[in-house]
């Protein structure tokens, strides 16, 4: 496989980092500390922009603003459609900069600039507008009691969440946890990943231009340890939500539930299963397999990442998979035709590879890959190993990058026992030209999310979640919203009604 070219793309015409700085209150703003640290391009590990890093006292800055605009602001206080125009706006806003989020998306994490146009921009600008379009038409219930009262139950907004969002798919999380808050009529402050804050500043500016008002939206570049606590951890944070790994999901539930005992909505680790059975047509098994497991470097919680093939076919998937993952194209992402970027950083590059090497220690067959690519930034190839068994590391853990494990199976029954036998439940895939089997199997998985004969196919109005240790709670469209509200019941009595 060849290296990734060492002359990189040029800069997007007029392209600089706009901003780095914290933003609370509507203002851009240095780190209470003046400290800042460095985010690098992972296709050279160099680095791109020094950006202020936050703290706990800046995240206390940042909530102070945030519960002054719930308590006194105008937010809260805006009708649902008022405040669906002034989303919509937002999205138009995102959609006019596309090409200069897409570039900085790529610039900053490494993703062919190809999907971060037209994946994660436009999905972005779609759950936007989805949420935008939900935003008056939320809701309660009226009941006719016992007795001459009459009750109604009305949803309203927490007050100030905090949203914890990762690397992977920066403006996507963004948005999957900022639009269906600010929909609700709460406050926020956010703490992207410190691998890719830049879009999540970049995405602030635009909102303010959109019309949220100064302390509504607050976006608090730092590091886990410390903003990231700041947030899990506050008094005066009602909710908050988090998009990563299992581990510091439960980190963020116990600080949560030490303080305030506020909600959680966690979006955690995935070791999904794609079950290919023998009949299914085996040159779109391959496509299939492909993209669940190689889509975004493979960097992405749904990730196909056990292949379990019927041991009828077990030798032809293998062949052909193999072939066509050594015709992926791995080099720099502003490149046309480029299918997969660098993993992000340099911690993430070395964890993967020691995935590799405990895949061959513990005996797996590794059957293509399992190398770095080019001597500069963090790319590897696409590798698979065969003859997985259920014990190894690699099938048992979340590697997050192009590291596809196949395994074996004879029957159904035996297939179910061993692909719900993970502690993630996040999602599952299953291959055949049989629809019996199919919604069998469908409703065996104990996922959040399962493709029948596609993957990695998702729509704002679906519910996204996971099962078990990946997660609580769901996203997207209305279920994201409701997730952001209170439900409360209120009770007045009736006199003289001739209906009791």
């Amino acid at each position: 496989m060849a290296p990734p070219s060492s002359e990189h793309a040029p800069a997007y015409p007029g392209f600089s980092v706009k901003y780095t700085k914290l933003f609370i209150n509507g203002e851009f703003v240095d780190a209470i500390s003046s400290k800042t640290f460095e985010t690098l391009d992972p296709r050279t590990g160099e680095a791109l922009a020094s950006v202020a890093e936050g703290d706990a006292a800046d995240v206390e800055k940042a909530v102070a603003a945030a519960r002054k605009a719930f308590e006194e602001g105008p937010w809260p206080r805006l009708s649902g459609y008022q405040r669906g125009r002034i989303l919509f706006k937002f999205a138009d806003l995102m959609e006019q900069n596309v090409d200069e989020l897409a570039y900085l998306e790529t610039l900053d994490n490494g993703k062919p600039l190809f999907f971060s146009k037209y994946a994660d921009v436009a999905s972005s600008v779609k759950c936007v507008r989805t949420v935008a379009g939900w935003a008056d038409k939320i809701s309660g219930q009226t009941f006719k009691m016992d007795g001459p009262y009459q009750g109604m139950s009305v949803y309203e907004p927490y007050g100030v969440t905090g949203a914890i969002i990762p690397w992977n798919f920066p403006i996507l999380m963004f948005v999957l946890k900022v639009a269906p808050s600010l929909a609700a009529g709460n406050t926020t402050v956010v703490k992207p990943a410190e691998q890719t804050p830049l879009t999540a500043l970049y995405l602030a500016a635009l909102a303010k231009q959109a019309g949220v008002p100064d302390g509504a939206l607050n976006v608090v570049p730092g590091f886990g340890p410390t903003a990231g606590a700041a947030i899990a951890g506050h008094m005066d944070i009602n909710k908050v939500g988090f998009t990563g790994s299992t581990e510091v999901g439960r980190i963020i539930m116990e600080a949560a539930a030490k303080s305030n005992l506020k909600p959680v909505t966690l979006e955690l680790g995935g070791k999904s299963p794609l079950v290919i059975c023998e009949d299914a047509d085996l040159d779109a098994a391959v496509d299939i397999a492909n993209v669940a497991l190689f889509f975004n470097m493979g960097q992405c919680c749904t990730a196909g990442s056990r292949i379990f093939v019927q041991e009828s076919i077990y030798e032809a998937f293998v062949n052909k998979a193999v072939e066509k993952a050594k015709k992926r194209v791995v080099g720099d992402p502003f490149k046309a035709g480029v299918e997969q970027g660098p993993q992000v950083d340099e911690t993430q590059f070395k964890k993967i590879l020691e995935y590799i090497e405990s895949g061959k220690a513990e005996g797996a067959k590794l059957l293509t890959g399992g190398n770095p690519v080019g001597n500069k930034g963090y790319f590897i190839e696409p590798t698979i190993f065969g003859d997985v068994k259920d014990d190894m590391k690699i099938a048992r853990e979340e590697i997050f990058g192009p590291v596809m494990s196949v395994l074996k199976f004879k029957t159904l029954d035996e297939l179910v026992k061993r692909a719900n036998n993970s502690m993630y439940g996040l999602a599952a895939g299953v291959v055949t030209k049989d629809m019996d089997v199919a919604n069998r199997l469908a409703r065996s998985f104990r996922a959040g999310t399962v493709w029948i004969n596609c993957y990695h196919v998702y729509d704002q109005s679906l519910p996204f979640g996971g099962y078990k240790m990946s997660g609580i709670g769901r996203e997207h469209g209305l279920h994201s919203i409701l997730a952001h509200m209170q439900l409360k019941a209120i009770i007045t009595p009736l006199k003289d009604s001739p209906w009791l």
